[in-house]
């Protein structure tokens, strides 16, 4: 678990695809079914009655396994899940729905990352309390409530230094700009609305009009932000889609952000085909390509894509399902790894988000379980607030579209890096705890 009720925080960071079932036509319950009852015992047998039929890998379950004898579902869950999954979870109904559906938690409205001794901010929600007193990306924290940030994170007193995850919560923060620029501030926690563009821009390079936009997660209201994002970039050469912190979520929206930047040379066509366990077959299905909530669309051709080990589940999606029809360009460092889904199963006060089938595109290709490879190799270092120059991710791309191919530096990288292994895969695995820090 993370920080606080940064519970729903680490799911959305480790699962990516959620409710997805009812935004790519299958149809979710969201009734909850008869469990027998609802008392620790009555969950578990239902739980790993529905895991032997739904599982994706219910081949993998033990045998002769006791429900009866975990105290909780989630530790069932932790006992008869397969050596492959490292995806399946279970939130309760509340957290659900305050974090996807309501697209809000109590916080200043920040994501961390801890650097050594050293505590940076990688992104800040729109009109949060945190942006409120000019925090952006990039910034360092070096003071809470005027003990120095290398202190707590020494003494393991960081988290507990910021505070409950209550709403009124004030504490004194000190940090410092890019530019080296001191500020100092008190902030209160309040609900934090998670805008999901978290940045918009438009420039100029080498004579092309080019687009590009952060897309932080895919949850329901991702489908009016990625309309104001698209107005703003209407007539772009080029679209750059930065990915980099982006879990996952619902797939129709990984389907309206594709479809609206490939337009005519991808709807019609099959975006993503889902294929469940041997018992469910007949739940297979394909999404195409299709606006969803979109309005404008930008025809390309081309499209890059920013990614780290962070960038998860629907952000895949985007890359594999575009691949078959048009050029993307994918920037940065190898993805997590999931090509695989749910279809999340309410019961009592819980929902649970087991994986229930994978994912391939129209070609068939699927089962990246090591990640997709960037075609350019760049680090995400922190340089400054979105879009700034100097940002080994956007100075790759900008590179490439400027002359056509990878950096020489990056292809060094790309050769010397990134061994497609298993340690390097649960290496990504756990970089996405470490982005995924947001108060």
């Amino acid at each position: 678990m993370l920080f606080h009720s940064n519970r729903i925080i680490r799911a959305l960071a480790l699962v990516g695809s959620l409710p997805l079932i009812a935004s790519c036509g299958g149809g979710s319950n969201d009734s909850s079914p008869d469990t027998g009852g609802c008392s620790i015992a009555e969950q578990n047998s239902y739980f790993l009655d529905y895991m032997r039929e739904n599982y994706f890998w219910y081949e993998d379950i033990p045998a002769g396994i006791d429900p009866t004898s975990y105290p909780s579902v989630d530790a069932l869950l932790d006992a008869i899940r397969s050596p492959q999954d490292r995806f399946s979870y279970i939130l309760t109904e509340q957290e659900y729905q305050e974090r996807f559906v309501n697209a809000e938690y109590i916080g200043f409205g920040f994501s961390s990352r801890v650097v050594g001794s050293r505590l940076f901010l990688n992104y800040v929600f729109a009109e949060s309390p945190a942006a409120n007193v000019g925090m952006s990306r990039g910034d360092e924290i070096i003071e809470i409530d005027g003990v120095a940030v290398a202190t707590l994170i020494a003494n393991g007193s960081l988290n507990s230094a910021l505070g409950p995850a209550e709403e009124g919560t004030s504490v004194t923060f000190s940090w410092q700009k890019p530019n080296g620029e001191e500020q100092t501030d008190v902030i209160t926690k309040t609900a934090v609305e998670t805008n999901t563009v978290l940045a918009v821009d438009r420039f100029a390079q080498d004579g092309k009009d080019v687009g590009y936009y952060v897309l932080n997660s895919f949850i329901d209201r991702t489908g009016a932000d990625l309309n104001s994002a698209y107005d703003t970039l209407v007539g772009v050469d080029e679209l750059i889609i930065d990915v980099r912190y982006n879990g996952g979520g619902l797939i129709r929206y990984a389907n309206q952000a594709a479809s609206q930047a490939a337009g005519d040379n991808v709807i019609g066509n099959p975006f993503v085909s889902l294929i469940y366990n041997d018992k469910n077959s007949d739940r297979n299905n394909t999404s195409l390509f299709q606006l969803v909530d979109g309005v404008q669309q930008l025809d390309l051709d081309r499209v890059f894509v920013l990614t780290t080990g962070a960038s998860c589940s629907s952000s895949e999606l985007i890359i594999n399902g575009l691949k078959p029809y048009v050029d993307v360009v994918v920037v940065g460092q190898p993805t997590c790894g999931k090509p695989v889904g749910q279809s999340p199963q309410p019961f009592c006060d819980k929902r649970s988000f087991v994986i229930n089938f994978e994912t391939v595109n129209a070609d068939g290709e699927g089962r990246y379980f090591d990640g997709l490879a960037p075609q350019c190799s760049a680090a995400d270092t922190l340089a400054g607030d979105w879009g700034v120059n100097g940002d080994p991710l956007l100075d790759e791309a900008k590179y490439f579209i400027s002359f056509g191919s990878c950096s020489p530096s990056a292809q060094l990288n790309q050769a010397q890096s990134f061994s497609a292994d298993s340690q390097a895969d649960k290496q990504r695995y756990n970089l996405l705890e470490q982005w995924r820090r947001e108060f």
